[in-house]
């Protein structure tokens, strides 16, 4: 099946009569891609999986809320965004974590979990990852990962393509720090 344009899926959900399969076309058009947003911020499977669903939650309770000033990728994209920021945040407070610990936790997971595949290097830029500040991470991710555009990335974050550009530049050099043993 192909996927449907934003008016064609914005049609659907607000006729009350196809309402339901229009949210199952949303999430099958737009799953995959904000799990990957979310993943790649939170590492852990099950941490991801449920905020993807809170993400697409949030979606439907605020889908009137839409304008359509931006695509449903990039308003869905931008919610993914905030509920992973939120989570760390929560997560980091209600566990007490220190940033150190934080990463080293991530960094385990990243070597014994079953939902990661991929060679050495991968598991190494991702524990290289997890060393960057969270605006940072999340910017390269789409960037790097993603191939997004910094005009897609700034709509998606709310942040200048200057400011964009200038974290992507500090995280490909800390990378490339961490990976030559500098």
């Amino acid at each position: 099946m192909n996927p449907l344009d934003d008016a064609s899926l914005l049609a659907l959900i607000k006729n009350p009569v196809t309402r339901e399969k229009g949210y199952r076309l949303l999430v099958t058009n737009y799953q995959k891609q904000v799990y990957g947003v979310i993943r790649k911020m939170v590492i852990i499977h099950e941490d991801a999986d449920d905020i993807t669903q809170n993400t697409f939650v949030k979606a439907f309770k605020h889908i009137d809320k839409f304008k359509g000033d931006a695509s449903l990728f990039t308003w869905l994209y931008r919610i993914a965004v905030n509920e992973s920021l939120n989570f760390l945040k929560k997560k980091k407070k209600h566990d007490f974590f220190t940033l150190e610990n934080h990463e080293k936790r991530m960094a385990s997971y990243l070597d014994t979990s079953p939902y990661i595949d991929g060679n050495d290097i991968q598991r190494l830029l991702q524990k290289i990852l997890l060393k960057l500040p969270e605006k940072q991470r999340l910017v390269f991710n789409m960037k790097y990962f993603e191939d997004l555009s910094y005009d897609q990335i700034g709509e998606i974050t709310q942040t200048s393509i200057g400011a964009l550009k200038a974290s992507y530049h500090h995280a490909v050099k800390k990378i490339e720090k961490e990976i030559n043993g500098d």
